[in-house]
């Protein structure tokens, strides 16, 4: 009998029969943006900044994860600004489209930014939303997460270490709608795209960058008061400078 991974793999594969025979059913389209009615505070982002660091081929050629982060001081706002920039901040306009730094299925954007914060310039310790349309930060939750966090990542202790924690969820209905249950695997595609982008403006930066697949899920939903089913944890990274 195959696992589900198999299954699913196989029940989801497109060809001509499957795209031409196929009813279309009915989903709910989600909202393209996600707003909190009540957030601690909104917080505008610094103008990332451009200027210096690594071109784009080093950035390729040094590219690893790192694990080891200094805890000399914190990392400044606008560096955090140009990551956020570089995985999700918008990049054009076209009609009702507004095109990201990293490239989406359909251009549906489904995955969602948080932050888990510890020691951030100009930044109280707690857990972010990422607004890439307004490029400014919902405060959600006082307080540093980072043990939690690191106890949710499988006690890896790098993300107690870093100085801030990315953490990527999905609103499925945002792609659903158009893509079914294929939905799924372009979400995944999509997480991806954003997390290499992390690694390289982070490689650029001379920062250290980990991306984490390995989490339990429920756990960080339950910290990002998630249902787990609408919207759902998906991936992470940890982020710090190096270690000199």
């Amino acid at each position: 009998m195959s696992g589900i991974g198999e299954r699913y793999q196989q029940e989801t594969k497109y060809s001509p029969d499957v795209l031409h025979g196929r009813k279309r059913q009915r989903h709910r389209r989600a909202e393209p943006f996600k707003e909190y009615e009540e957030p601690l505070a909104v917080i505008p982002l610094p103008e990332p900044d451009f200027s210096g660091g690594a071109d784009l081929w080093q950035a390729m050629k040094h590219r690893r994860s790192r694990r080891a982060y200094s805890q000399e001081t914190a990392l400044p706002a606008d560096v955090l600004a140009t990551l956020l920039w570089a995985t999700q901040g918008i990049s054009a306009g076209k009609g009702e489209f507004l095109f990201r730094t990293s490239p989406s299925a359909g251009a549906l954007y489904p995955v969602e930014t948080y932050l888990s914060v510890r020691a951030v310039e100009t930044l109280q310790p707690g857990l972010y939303h990422f607004r890439p349309q307004h490029f400014d930060l919902e405060f959600l939750k006082k307080g540093d997460r980072s043990r939690e966090l690191t106890a949710a990542a499988l006690a890896q202790n790098m993300v107690q270490q870093a100085h801030v924690t990315f953490i990527w969820s999905a609103i499925v209905a945002r792609s659903t709608w158009k893509y079914e249950d294929r939905a799924y695997r372009y979400i995944y595609l999509d997480a991806g795209h954003i997390a290499q982008n992390l690694y390289l403006a982070g490689e650029a930066l001379g920062l250290g960058v980990c991306a984490i697949g390995a989490l339990f899920d429920d756990e960080i939903n339950r910290l990002l008061d998630l249902d787990g089913t609408e919207e759902t944890i998906i991936y992470m990274a940890a982020v710090g400078l190096r270690e000199r």
